[in-house]
């Protein structure tokens, strides 16, 4: 008799059900791109120029949604704010309880809903339109009260949820979200928002550690190791030593650097038989150097690329601070 523990199991495999997912996802996002080209690329690209004048005149972007949708438009605030469009999220929920005196005339408002129908963003649509506050749609439904009462409708093709019940919001969200994105990034790319300002936005953690910049992790002042061109080798030697660096610096009459000295030079000189002569004849001219706002992750590449250890960091020609390979790793650059 076949016991019921023999019988193969009818449900899928966790891999299946994976691939099934992403496949689905997939082709959401797939769906979205080709959107582009038809009637979603001019509203995404009006969508973009509502919000850059707004910003001229000092508005912000008020992300709203309710659900899932909710979720999304949190992370889409997020990262409009991390990437120079100051925005916010506003709690569908809690805008007729005195949130929405937070929207003013010069902002623009992004509401979320993949029906269009959520009743929660009511009072948020109504307040927009008797204020005439900008009102962009991201919904799925162009025949919806959200699409049909926004300035602009960025209509996302409708696509199965990854669900197998068709009913939890999984490629729905993905689209999204990924339609916020390219909407953050493309008013990224028109500001010439660049990598120095992303990192005042992200001070902290690897990536914050990556952004800094030289003069952030650079030893100064007394700490640089220095001597004059005119010095004997052997006070380089000293200066060497003292500072810990296995490098000085060499510097003219007016302090411009003009050379290095290094563990190197001090061994081709003992080879060549050692004399206690200038220092100008056995240093490395045009030493490498960086500029003090060189982000640290450019000034490790520097590093690894000229397979030294330390860097000088020049401004306008003169010496004003040393960074060492151990200066990134502390930093956690690497």
């Amino acid at each position: 008799m076949t016991q019921a523990s023999d019988l193969p199991d009818p449900r899928p495999s966790t891999i299946d059900v994976a691939r099934r997912t992403l496949d689905l996802e997939a082709a959401g996002m797939a769906a979205l791109r080709a959107a582009l080209e038809t009637g979603l690329g001019p509203a995404l690209e009006a969508a973009v120029e509502t919000i850059r004048a707004a910003l001229r005149g000092n508005g912000r972007v008020i992300v709203t949604g309710v659900g899932k949708s909710g979720h999304v438009a949190r992370k889409i605030a997020a990262t409009l704010s991390s990437t120079g469009t100051p925005a916010y999220f506003m709690h569908a929920g809690e805008a007729s309880h005195g949130d929405l005196g937070m929207i003013a005339p010069v902002d623009v408002v992004l509401a979320l809903s993949w029906s269009g129908e959520a009743a929660e963003l009511a009072n948020i649509i109504a307040y927009t339109r008797r204020f005439r506050v900008a009102l962009i749609a991201l919904t799925a439904q162009a025949d919806a009260a959200l699409a049909g009462a926004a300035d602009i409708a960025l209509v996302l093709p409708a696509m199965p949820e990854a669900c197998p019940n068709g009913l939890a919001p999984t490629t729905s969200t993905t689209m999204s979200m990924a339609l916020g994105d390219a909407l953050a990034v493309a008013l990224l790319s028109l500001s010439n928002f660049s990598a120095h300002a992303f990192r005042d936005f992200h001070p902290g953690g690897k990536l914050g550690a990556q952004l800094r910049k030289a003069a952030d992790l650079m030893h100064a002042g007394a700490a640089v190791p220095l001597v004059a061109l005119d010095v004997p080798l052997s006070e380089a030697i000293v200066e060497m030593t003292s500072k810990g660096f296995g490098i000085t610096g060499v510097v003219d009459g007016a302090g411009l650097l003009v050379g290095a000295v290094t563990d190197g030079d001090l061994r081709r000189a003992f080879q060549a038989g050692f004399v206690d002569r200038p220092v100008a004849e056995a240093m490395t001219r045009a030493p490498r150097s960086v500029p003090p706002d060189l982000l640290a992750l450019e000034a490790l590449a520097a590093i690894n690329e000229a397979a030294i250890t330390s860097l000088f960091v020049v401004e306008d020609g003169r010496p004003v601070g040393i960074i060492h390979i151990h200066d990134l790793l502390r930093a956690g650059v690497v």
